[in-house]
């Protein structure tokens, strides 16, 4: 008798950590559903790995719902991913409706794509991964609208876990340090030469590649072990406020 082919799902497939998952795992033997905005994107990455493109919208009720109906009665593993970060304004000078769309994406988006596809985890004896961020550790200037996201996040995390102490689902949280992939560009609203000076000189910052990677690992312990968090920096990165720089 054949095994079914495990099932992932992946928000936020579109582009860095999101679409280096995506990779990775349709690598490791799973079918990838991949989600996202920009239906461009998703479609080709799909077409590339043999996996399936949803375009998905976290923030909306109807695009989630429909996200749950194309995925099925069964999910072996949901990596929420979708979110970012928007602004690095002090607090005197917040672009509230920024800070909105943070909580939107990573905050409720995750909430909502998780109780949508909650039953169909279960019915897998899965697995859901958070990918949160160091800024959920503490604040740093300018960062109060996205650390306050990615904290809210991780309470999530941390209530799902105890929550669903006696059901047969692993709740997991892989927490990145500095990634250079396309993070900086949106939070500066695609101004490159500003994104480009958060990685000036930085001593080997990390690669989407780098997460991929460790979210199969995590994904592929069996069903017993469960790695409630998973910080992963770059060696030149001993804190999130300490960065090694060469001029």
């Amino acid at each position: 008798m054949n095994t079914p082919m495990r099932t992932a799902v992946v928000t936020g497939a579109s582009s860095g950590i999101g679409e280096a998952t995506a990779r990775a795992l349709a690598a490791a033997g799973y079918r990838v559903v991949c989600a996202a905005r920009r239906t461009d994107r998703i479609e080709a990455i799909a077409a590339e790995i043999n996996g399936i493109a949803v375009t998905c919208d976290v923030s909306s009720d109807d695009s989630v719902a429909a996200l749950a109906e194309a995925v099925g009665d069964r999910c072996d593993l949901l990596v929420n991913n979708a979110g970012g970060a928007l602004g690095l304004e002090p607090v005197a000078e917040a672009d509230l409706d920024a800070w909105q769309r943070m909580y939107d994406s990573n905050v409720l988006g995750a909430a909502r794509v998780t109780k949508a596809l909650l039953p169909a985890v279960e019915a897998a004896e899965g697995q859901i991964v958070f990918v949160t961020s160091v800024a959920a550790d503490g604040g740093y200037e300018g960062g109060a609208g996205y650390c306050g996201v990615k904290a809210a996040e991780r309470a999530i995390v941390q209530s799902m876990r105890l929550e669903l102490f006696d059901r047969p689902v692993r709740i997991c949280e892989v927490v990145p340090g500095m990634v250079e992939t396309d993070f900086s560009l949106t939070r500066f609203g695609g101004d490159a030469e500003r994104a480009a000076k958060v990685y000036a000189g930085v001593v080997g910052p990390l690669v989407a590649d780098d997460l991929a990677e460790c979210i199969v690992f995590v994904a592929e312990r069996p069903g017993h072990v469960n790695i409630d968090r998973m910080v992963v920096r770059p060696r030149s990165q001993p804190a999130q406020h300490k960065i090694h720089r060469v001029s």
